[in-house]
């Protein structure tokens, strides 16, 4: 069975006369532009554009393949989510010694000595 693979074009390394060109115009004291001219110019570009649409089963088994590495990369993105929020859950658990989300405690705290005292002397006056 044969697969068709797409041919990567090799890049052309820079010839001699455009790498003393661009090292002069890097001395100059414009790196920058030195750096524009070996990379774009002289190597043409690096991932030029199709000349021609690729046909409807390379484009199919392209989407598919890019879907597939989308929802690969999404369920591990919130696997690592929650597998933190739990982690940190638990460790609020071990260091305080009970469940550290407040609102999940089943009875309400015990009224304080203070608030006790005030509502009985309010029921005898």
């Amino acid at each position: 069975m044969s697969e068709n693979k797409p041919k990567t074009p090799n890049p052309v390394p820079p010839s001699p006369s455009s790498s003393s060109s661009s090292s002069s115009s890097s001395s100059n004291g414009n790196g920058n532009n030195g750096f524009l001219n070996r990379t774009k110019y002289s190597m043409g570009q690096i991932n030029p554009p199709e000349t021609v649409n690729p046909d409807a089963a390379t484009l199919r088994d392209q989407w598919r393949y890019a879907i597939r590495e989308y929802s690969k990369w999404y369920s591990h993105a919130w696997g690592t989510a929650i597998f933190a929020g739990l982690t940190f859950f638990a460790l609020g658990w071990v260091i305080k010694g009970e469940n550290p989300i407040s609102s999940f405690h089943s009875s309400p705290p015990p009224p304080s000595s203070e608030s006790s005292s005030d509502a009985s002397e309010k029921s005898t006056s």
